[in-house]
């Protein structure tokens, strides 16, 4: 007996959605006062070169307009405990994620929703926010639900390579995926230039898609991922009694441009595909030195990740979402023929997928 093909997955489209909020700036001055004078300095040269204009959260503004850290703030005072900041989320969350989830449907008819895939490291509720969002949007208490929790940045991946293999299962399936962070809901009173600078890179977004079988947007191809040994500590996401504290090391670019020099990581970092033919990029905006490591490593043109830059430029490093936006940004332009999908995060791992635009 002949086993047919597995249909292609295809993400018909993608939308996203910020808060109004801007707090890169009010942020900056916050941490340079809290530095010595000689690490200000050199917090105030990383700062020029972040790549990053702007980063959005969900807090609200002081009643005379005023940041997170200015009086009557969320930050103003004592820092608040984890408790307080996880009752921001439960509301806010799924309020952000609505708003993407909107915007998709204005953009792309959603038809039948047979599941739902949210992936979110910066919270934790329960019911959890799959149900919310499920409830809110009114879809049957049959529709299918899934959580993906702290996997941090390459989440997205997780999310759409689930996507994947349940159209490729169920090739009548409509799954609708949603990534949601709000890392600004976790500022730490930290006095040192390390996770200062770690904060410097975090804001807040969501983003919605579709994923059926109908051959419009892109197809997801052959997913791939690669870890890099001895690197568990470079990234971690620790839940303190006062919100998580992200630890990020500046070794990070490095190891990975480090990684990427190896052909063998390299081929599995990147699905094993000839990067010669690679004609579009989706690179998770991580921050500038690892954009610019990834550039280096995989000897790119100086415009190949000009969507990731352009993403972080506007809105930081939102995390599991961040991805979501590089790829409706690519969506958005020209016919990708053999396109790579990439993200780093906790492990330190590297998961990513093929992609290509319909014909």
């Amino acid at each position: 007996m002949t086993l047919s093909a597995a249909p292609v997955a295809w993400l018909n489209a993608v939308a996203t959605a910020t808060p109004t909020h801007d707090i890169h700036h009010a942020f900056i001055d916050w941490a340079r006062a809290r530095l010595p004078l000689r690490e200000a300095r050199l917090f105030d040269r990383m700062v020029e070169s972040a790549g990053i204009g702007r980063r959005w959260s969900v807090l609200p503004r002081g009643s005379d307009g005023g940041s997170p850290v200015a009086p009557g703030g969320f930050y103003a005072d004592a820092m608040p405990g984890t408790a307080a900041r996880m009752r921001v989320y439960a509301d806010a969350a799924p309020a952000l994620a609505l708003s993407a989830i909107e915007r998709l449907a204005a953009q792309h008819p959603l038809g039948t929703i047979t599941h739902i895939v949210v992936a979110s490291c910066t919270g934790f509720v329960a019911p959890g926010i799959d149900q919310i969002i499920a409830a809110r949007l009114g879809l049957p208490p049959t529709t299918e639900r899934l959580l993906i929790g702290f996997m941090g940045c390459y989440a997205a991946v997780t999310a759409l390579r689930s996507a994947r293999h349940i159209v490729r299962s169920e090739p009548d399936a409509r799954v609708l995926v949603v990534t949601v962070e709000l890392s600004t809901l976790h500022l730490q009173p930290a006095v040192t230039l390390e996770p200062l600078l770690a904060m410097l890179q975090f804001g807040d977004g969501a983003a919605a898609a579709l994923v059926t079988t109908d051959a419009c947007g892109v197809a997801i191809e052959t997913p791939f991922a690669a870890a890099l040994p001895d690197s568990a500590e470079l990234i971690r996401w620790d839940i303190t009694d006062a919100g998580f504290a992200m630890h990020l090391s500046g070794e990070v670019p490095a190891r990975i441009a480090t990684a990427l020099a190896d052909p063998g990581f390299a081929a599995a970092a990147t699905g094993g595909r000839s990067l010669s033919e690679v004609d579009g990029w989706a690179v998770h905006a991580g921050g500038r030195s690892i954009l610019d490591a990834v550039e280096r490593s995989l000897s790119l043109s100086p415009d190949a990740l000009n969507a990731s830059r352009g993403v972080l430029a506007a809105n930081g490093n939102m995390s599991s979402a961040t991805l979501m936006f590089v790829l409706a940004d690519l969506l958005a332009g020209p016919p990708v023929s053999s396109g790579i999908a990439l993200a780093f995060g906790p492990g330190l791992a590297a998961e990513g997928f093929g992609f290509r635009s319909a014909a």
